[in-house]
């Protein structure tokens, strides 16, 4: 029976959209009225197969096999990214067993935060997830296609190729993931070396150590962080295979499940059993489903601003209030670094996202029956893969928790609240994540010290400038002002004065994302600084406090006497050798973080 806050969530999800996702079914509908390759002239069709082989040529030509769509984030730049160099042909192959065809139709760009942390290049980020989706689309477009197959697996990819694909809904689509690396140095051993290079206790040779024993090979990071609870979003979503997230990228199983991706693409093609267009799977219970398993996970919390984005690529307006509530009644299930010592291969092997979707299921907490490119019904996501003399099955998990450290059952969760809430008050809106947050740390108080740049609250912890209790408040970090960068470089040092026994917090209208940690933190403030949010007027001094329990984040003061003030100014947005100019329009035209931060089909 499913929860009656579930049910009302998604009901008024449904209502406040109606008009938008009639619009966009509408859509769905007319161009699934246009047979792939039959309004082609000879030219165009001819310019579409020279460079197939010989028998790809003549089934294409021939019609009645479905001809698929591949699109990657291939580079070997990214860890992540580069167990995909092998996919295309693994997955042509795969489909020609089953007598479909494929070509690769795109390659999307993929950038790491990791490797930008810190750096001029991070206010790119962001911004990526939409350019992902219009390479997506440049690669759809040619309108030769009867599916497409997404391999993608980081922060603002995965989100990017499925907003792309979204606009190419009338397509069955399914998603293929690499998997993370072999677990390395443990995260909470990577996390208190970096503490103590910035308390100046470890050499730089130390620390590079360190980082390159965490991440040492290819594969996804194993921490919770985006990349990883962008996979677990994709099981909830129906839109893997089965328990797919996090088969290491070299294991038998890994190509047993890729071979299926493309089994399945072809299965739900217009030529196969069941017709399954992706724009009507993605429906208002689906991105129920994703905001529900994001909560129960403690995951990323730039998921606050990815689910909107693909809601409003799918007709939906989906709300952080719709979070708030939702995580009321949403348990938390699992403790995965950040939120844990475990680390994704430790989650997997306990269970994993199956562990999770078959507890949510069993409670209610998940609409069970939505289509998926597995079948008709979530339940199938519940049961973990694995090869029996070489054939793919699924096979039941244990009745009981194996780690109950990691994770747990829904009659005795970690937390009977799920990992993200939303503050409001007179600084606006944010988003804070409290999976990780001891009850000590949900109510912080003190005097803001106010930075325009994360490079001058390093600058001031080195001089030995933060002292006391206060609020660090980093400002012109949203969208408008410089793309919304991460702030990781900050957390360091915000958790060496929370040792020190200073109570501490951050209010910003920047990003943290899923490997925030203790440290409790007021996230995409809205409305930014840039765009002449109360931020603009904070001055050192001011109290601020920021209370998760009561959703409460305000400055003690009668904001109506800011008008005595004079504002700060955006800082310019510039950096040679980073091509920031290249995405000035991207800056100019980019909605709020409430609503996806998105620069594409925001109205303003």
């Amino acid at each position: 029976m499913l929860h009656s806050v579930v049910e009302q969530v998604t009901m008024r999800l449904e209502v406040r959209s109606a008009a938008r996702r009639a619009r966009y079914l509408q859509g769905v509908q007319e161009a699934a009225g246009r047979a792939p390759r039959e309004h082609l002239g000879c030219s165009n069709l001819a310019h579409a197969l020279a460079a197939q082989p010989t028998d790809a040529r003549l089934i294409i030509k021939q019609g009645g096999a479905p001809h698929i769509a591949i699109v990657s984030s291939y580079n070997d730049l990214l860890s992540a990214h580069q167990p995909l160099r092998d996919y295309p042909e693994q997955l042509k192959q795969a489909l020609a067993r089953v007598g479909a065809t494929a070509q690769f139709a795109a390659g999307v760009p993929a950038m790491c935060d990791g490797i930008t942390q810190g750096e001029a290049g991070m206010q790119l980020s962001l911004f990526s997830r939409d350019l992902i989706a219009q390479a997506t689309a440049i690669g759809l477009t040619h309108g030769i296609f009867d599916g497409g197959l997404y391999l993608g697996v980081c922060d603002k990819i995965v989100p990017g190729l499925l907003i792309g694909a979204l606009h190419f809904g009338h397509l069955p689509a399914v998603f293929v993931p690499a998997g993370p690396m072999h677990s390395g140095l443990a995260n909470k051993d990577k996390a208190a070396l970096r503490q103590r290079f910035a308390r100046g206790e470890a050499s730089r040779e130390e620390l590079l150590a360190a980082e390159q024993a965490a991440y040492h090979e290819a594969g996804t990071c194993t921490f919770y962080g985006t990349a990883n609870t962008n996979q677990l979003l994709m099981e909830a979503m129906g839109l893997h295979v089965p328990c797919s997230a996090f088969a290491h990228p070299h294991s038998p199983l890994r190509t047993a499940l890729t071979d299926e991706a493309a089994r399945l693409v072809a299965r739900n093609s217009r030529q196969g059993e069941r017709y399954l267009p992706l724009g009507l799977q993605v429906d208002a219970r689906c991105l129920v489903n994703a905001v529900v398993a994001l909560l129960a996970s403690g995951g990323s919390s730039n998921h606050s601003l990815h689910l909107p984005a693909i809601a409003r690529a799918a007709g939906y307006q989906l709300l952080w209030e719709d979070f708030a509530e939702l995580s009321k009644v949403v348990p938390l299930l699992a403790r995965v670094y950040p939120n844990g010592a475990a680390d994704v291969n430790q989650f997997q092997a306990a269970g994993g996202p199956a562990w999770l979707i078959r507890e949510l299921l069993g409670g209610g907490l998940l609409h069970g029956d939505v289509p998926t490119v597995a079948g008709q019904g979530l339940a199938d996501y519940g049961r973990e893969a694995w090869l029996e003399q070489g054939a793919l099955g699924w096979r039941d998990l244990p009745a009981s928790s194996p780690a109950p450290a990691i994770v747990r059952a829904l009659a005795e969760p970690f937390s009977a609240e799920g990992g993200l809430g939303l503050l409001q008050g007179n600084l606006g809106r944010a988003i804070i994540k409290t999976s990780a947050l001891p009850a000590s740390n949900l109510h912080v108080r003190a005097q803001a010290r106010v930075f325009e740049s994360e490079a001058a609250v390093q600058a001031a912890y080195a001089a030995g400038e933060l002292l006391g209790d206060l609020v660090l408040v980093v400002r012109f970090q949203g969208p408008r002002a410089n793309g919304m960068p991460e702030l990781h470089k900050l957390m360091p040092l915000l958790a060496n004065l929370q040792q020190a026994g200073q109570k501490v917090a951050l209010v910003t209208d920047g990003r943290l994302s899923g490997a925030s940690g203790q440290v409790p933190a007021a996230l995409h403030l809205t409305p930014e600084a840039a765009l002449g949010g109360p931020l603009a007027w904070l001055q050192d001094g001011d109290w601020i406090e920021l209370d998760a329990e009561r959703g409460l984040l305000h400055v003690e003061q009668d904001v109506a006497q800011w008008a005595e003030r004079k504002p700060a100014s955006t800082p310019p947005a510039s950096a040679a050798g980073y091509g920031l100019q290249l995405f000035a329009l991207q800056r100019r035209m980019v909605g709020p973080a409430d609503q996806g931060a998105t620069s594409l089909e925001w109205e303003e």
